[in-house]
């Protein structure tokens, strides 16, 4: 049996090499499959040491990965912008406090959103009619006052 020293819990002779085998990486409800890895497992602490060329398909596969499901967003992002009816620039002075340029780049996929910003834009696609009261708070209007406040559908806020 070919065996060697694991170097994360130093069981001698604890990492066995291992042909062969696939993974499924997941990230944002996207897959993708790796097959033919190789490299040694510890048998004590489950640890996983690539070989180098493996490493690297993983590696990647994880890059692609992480790359579409930012663009995935990003489509998601622009998609609600537009049914909403705003412009970049009125989506940034409104949730996201950035710059016009870092908006831009959620929906390029270039970056990923806070998740703030992404749970936000998905209420607002859900329930559009909350965009008039995200806008009366963005004005500044002083809603102290206020001790409840119940929407129905298509029934937004009121500031007197």
């Amino acid at each position: 049996m070919n065996t060697q020293q694991c170097l994360s819990c130093g069981a001698s002779e604890g990492m066995v090499h291992f042909e062969g085998r696939g993974e499924t990486l997941s990230v944002k409800g996207m897959e993708r499959r790796v097959d033919d890895l190789s490299g040694w497992e510890c048998q004590k602490c489950g640890e996983i040491e690539l070989d180098e060329v493996c490493g690297q398909r993983y590696s990647d596969a994880c890059d692609e990965l992480v790359i579409a499901s930012r663009k995935m967003i990003g489509n998601e992002m622009k998609k609600i912008r537009r049914k909403l009816h705003l412009t970049q620039k009125d989506t940034v002075q409104l949730l996201s406090g950035g710059g016009h340029n870092a908006f831009s780049r959620y929906e390029r996929g270039e970056v990923l959103p806070p998740k703030a910003l992404i749970l936000l834009m998905r209420l607002l696609e859900r329930y559009p009619y909350l965009l008039t009261d995200v806008k009366t708070f963005g004005e500044g209007a002083d809603l102290r006052g206020f001790e409840h406040i119940v929407h129905k559908e298509h029934e937004s806020l009121s500031v007197s």
